[in-house]
């Protein structure tokens, strides 16, 4: 273990002048770091710091907030201004850079780790425990996923100091989003869409240690012809059946032939295949652990019905049967009225994929740097979740 403080760490590191001059800047944060204990710290680059601001969506999130920093501050301005909710967001996104536990590089695998944080403040993650991030190792690299499937490859590894080690990373981390907030920034605009209709966006925002399995656009425009002729409460019910209540179930906890009681009522049926495709119910998997601030979720292909709980999948079709006899499918959907579209595709870098018991599959795409900073648990909007670090960051 080196008798290198994690301040003198930052300090001696030329890569990590950002994040050093902004730990320095809080009144106090120097002193806490200073005395941490068994941690791992995620700390970003320079470069990475640069990136996130230089992305699209970053810059107009953070012009669209007029609740935000302003952004022709510089940041030693922007730290002595010091106001509750800016200091609340920065330490939000520092905390979430800092994993409970120290975690060379070398122990993590190929079978995702889902690690929690110190981010555990209520206000942006509502999972006992801590809001996690997802690690694992991708060929020869280690690869931390965030919110909205952005990722941090890990560029330099195991810089000891004396409360445990840092690994320096290429991406700033995602702090999650809520579920509305996540369902508009993927494209789901079904699932959006259909939260609104129901009025519980805020009830399933606002729950703890949940997981969503959430239909994809082609899922619902499968049922198409059934959805304008259902109830609120029908709507609310099918809704309920996609939730689970006080398990937050990672692609790791889902192994064959488990059951899982649904927010609804009911029992939900997991089958892991040979080849690694999951299933709930008749629905596959196509995108496992999106995080969200107060559990996961994970995409499928079909809409659960709460009324056909037998409903199994055909594992060798390409395209599961609805799980609603007599629906038919609409080119259109009339439930994604008013609906915003996102500005650009979550993830960044390796594109996840679904895999069998927990593993997953990738390949490398886009390097489109996500959002950095938290969104509240409960309504607030996209763009504050976007704006706040990146306000601080913007040097």
């Amino acid at each position: 273990m080196s008798s290198m403080s994690l301040i003198d760490l930052l300090g001696a590191t030329p890569s990590l002048s950002t994040l050093a001059a902004t730990v320095k800047g809080v009144p106090g944060l120097a002193e806490s770091l200073g005395s941490v204990q068994n941690v791992t710290i995620l700390a970003p680059s320079n470069d990475a710091f640069e990136m996130f601001m230089k992305t699209p969506a970053a810059a107009a999130l953070a012009a669209n907030d007029v609740a935000a920093i302003q952004v022709n501050f510089d940041l030693q301005t922007r730290l002595a201004m010091k106001t509750p909710t800016d200091i609340l967001t920065l330490q939000a996104v520092l905390s979430y850079h800092i994993l409970n536990g120290t975690y060379p590089a070398s122990a993590v695998m190929e079978m995702p780790a889902f690690i929690p944080t110190m981010l555990n403040n209520s206000a942006y993650a509502n999972v006992t425990g801590g809001q996690v991030v997802e690690a694992v190792k991708q060929g020869d690299k280690v690869v931390f996923y965030s919110g909205l499937l952005s990722n941090a490859t890990v560029t330099t590894a195991d810089q000891n100091f004396t409360g445990g080690v840092v690994h320096v990373i290429d991406n700033v981390l995602t702090v999650p989003q809520n579920v509305s907030g996540t369902a508009v920034a993927a494209g789901l605009t079904g699932v959006a869409g259909a939260l609104a209709r129901a009025q519980i966006a805020d009830v399933v925002d606002s729950m703890m240690d949940i997981t969503v399995f959430a239909p994809n656009n082609s899922a619902f425009q499968a049922i198409g012809s059934a959805l304008p002729n259902l109830t609120m409460t029908q709507l609310q019910s099918i809704l309920q059946y996609h939730v689970i209540n006080g398990t937050v179930a990672y692609s790791s906890t889902l192994k064959n032939g488990m059951t899982v009681p649904a927010l609804k009522g009911g029992d939900l049926k997991i089958t892991v295949e040979d080849n690694g495709d999951v299933f709930v119910n008749s629905a596959k998997v196509l995108i496992p652990d999106v995080l969200v601030a107060n559990g996961v979720v994970h995409v499928i292909d079909n809409v659960l019905n709460p009324n056909n709980t037998s409903a199994m999948p055909e594992p060798t079709a390409s395209t599961q049967m609805p799980a609603f006899s007599g629906a038919s499918m609409a080119t259109s959907l009339d439930i994604t009225s008013g609906v915003s579209m996102p500005t650009a595709a979550i993830g960044a870098g390796p594109t996840k994929a679904a895999g069998g018991e927990g593993s997953m599959t990738t390949s490398s795409s886009s390097s489109m740097s996500g959002a950095a900073s938290p969104m509240k648990t409960g309504a607030m909007g996209a763009a504050a979740l976007f704006a706040g670090a990146g306000a601080w960051m913007n040097v």
